[in-house]
């Protein structure tokens, strides 16, 4: 019968074989159970997101503020992506073009490459790292410097108060720079098309209205407002946990980045792979 000194062995009192193996399961069940550990506490996270939407007064005026915050400040950016997209496309299209082809199909594959794709994805990714880091680095260093604790201590609700304004304001305000993102992105193309190729403004036009319908519009607003509570999520999470004083911010920010565009990433194909044929139809 195992005694408790012979069950609380040191791995590299084994033999090498037994050592192995023992070091490989050890493993995997702490990878495991941290992973069944993260998942219970975003589940926990979620629910005291949803409890927060019942204190209006209270998350209402920061709202306002932080759609500014992460919308109205995030437009120059937008553009400048979105409008060097939109160029690099229109351009590279031409001129990977076999001979024959109609001058048409710039327009199209603009359209269906910046409006589908490109427009959504590249906007998401880049907030992560400007929203998204500086939301994370932001509520992280509430939380080190003990301002969260303040705030249940004068009975507010810190994840009413910080939390739910910026997922609302990423709700809305990330389809509304998707729409400025693609806008951007089709003008740049067309200018790019007309001013430094031989594509007329007829045959951009012609391809820009060929196949369109309004689902496509939908479908780049619906990633957007996914990518958009996925940064907000993602990051106010990682700043809300956050420990271990300034090193600890930092490495929150490093982490919410990282998985926050992964979360983007596996969203967008997800929702291509489910909603492609309704895009077809």
């Amino acid at each position: 019968m195992s005694t408790p000194e012979a069950i609380s062995r040191e791995t590299d009192t084994y033999p090498v074989v037994q050592r192995t193996t023992l070091r490989f399961f050890r493993r995997v069940t702490r990878t495991f159970t941290s992973t069944f550990r993260d998942i219970g506490l975003r589940t926990l996270f979620a629910r005291d997101i949803g409890r927060g939407f019942g204190d209006p007064a209270t998350y209402v005026p920061e709202t306002i503020r932080q759609m500014k915050n992460i919308g109205v400040d995030s437009v120059p950016l937008t553009v400048i992506v979105a409008a060097f997209i939109g160029a690099v496309i229109a351009y590279q299209t031409r001129y990977q073009l076999l001979p024959g082809v109609q001058l048409s199909i710039i327009g199209l594959a603009s359209r269906l490459m910046i409006v589908l794709e490109l427009g959504p994805l590249l906007t998401g990714l880049v907030l992560t790292g400007r929203v998204g880091g500086r939301m994370t680095a932001e509520i992280g260093t509430m939380r080190v410097t003990e301002q969260i604790d303040a705030l249940e201590t004068l009975a507010y609700d810190p994840v009413a108060y910080l939390v739910v304004p910026r997922i609302l304001a990423s709700l809305i305000m990330l389809p509304v720079l998707v729409v400025l993102a693609d806008a951007t992105g089709l003008m740049s193309a067309y200018l790019t098309s007309v001013r430094l190729t031989d594509v007329t403004a007829q045959d951009f036009i012609a391809g820009l209205r060929l196949g369109f319908g309004t689902f496509q519009v939908v479908y780049s607003l619906l990633k957007a407002a996914m990518f958009g509570v996925s940064i907000a999520f993602v990051c106010a999470y990682e700043g809300y946990v956050t420990e271990a004083g300034a090193e600890g911010v930092g490495r929150s920010t490093a982490r919410a980045v990282v998985i926050t565009s992964t979360t983007i990433l596996v969203l967008d194909a997800l929702t291509t792979l489910i909603l492609a044929p309704l895009l077809q139809s």
